[in-house]
């Protein structure tokens, strides 16, 4: 609630950041600690991550995020996660983007992401993501011993692939080893089932 009343998200974020475990502690932080990133694109490029993510990824794959937006208090954040139909990005009242949610797409403009990661970064025969920050996003950092789930650079590691597993079942699943690419878009469902045993059990061994 701190957090996401405050007016500088980045800032907020860096407040929170370690909590009260040991340095070096795994910590899953979906939410807010991602926002780090957004702040340090915004600085690096100089302009919003909006206009940056348009320029440089979503105009190149065909994807359309029509507009950014913010949520000015808890109605309006409630009135965003039960909306059906939505082309937005939220940010905070600096103009920051989010990174870690607030990014509405749908299945196919997912399935494009995940596919341009199977494809090591490149669409339509041009390099639009390095080969080398595909490989090293997707290699494991760290690891979730509760869950004994690796970790890369806000992907999971899978079995024989990687996954981006958002909040209430918004899932890319990207298998190397069988070259496919599996999206799911829902509406916001807090502790929905898990979306990875459902692609595994009963999506892939339709795909022999």
């Amino acid at each position: 609630t701190k957090h996401f009343s405050s007016n500088d998200w980045v800032k907020s974020s860096l407040d929170y950041l370690g909590g009260k475990k040991p340095i070096g502690t795994f910590r899953y932080t979906p939410m807010i600690g991602p926002d780090i990133l957004t702040g340090i694109l915004a600085r690096t490029t100089r302009q919003s991550v909006y206009d940056f993510a348009n320029e440089n990824l979503f105009e190149p794959l065909g994807i359309k995020v029509e507009k950014t937006m913010i949520l000015k208090d808890k109605e309006e954040h409630m009135k965003y996660h039960k909306a059906k139909e939505t082309s937005v990005w939220i940010m905070d009242e600096q103009g920051t983007n989010t990174a870690g949610w607030g990014l509405s797409l749908s299945t196919r403009d997912m399935a494009k992401i995940g596919q341009l990661y199977l494809n090591d970064g490149v669409w339509e025969n041009k390099q639009i993501v390095s080969s080398t920050w595909i490989k090293e996003s997707t290699s494991e950092h760290s690891r979730w011993e509760k869950q004994n789930l690796g970790y890369g650079y806000l992907w999971w590691i899978m079995k024989n692939g990687f996954a981006a597993v958002g909040d209430g079942g918004n899932v890319i699943y990207v298998n190397k080893e069988k070259e496919l690419v599996i999206a799911i878009r829902g509406y916001f469902k807090p502790r929905c089932k898990d979306r990875i045993e459902l692609i595994e059990k009963y999506i892939e061994p339709l795909f022999k």
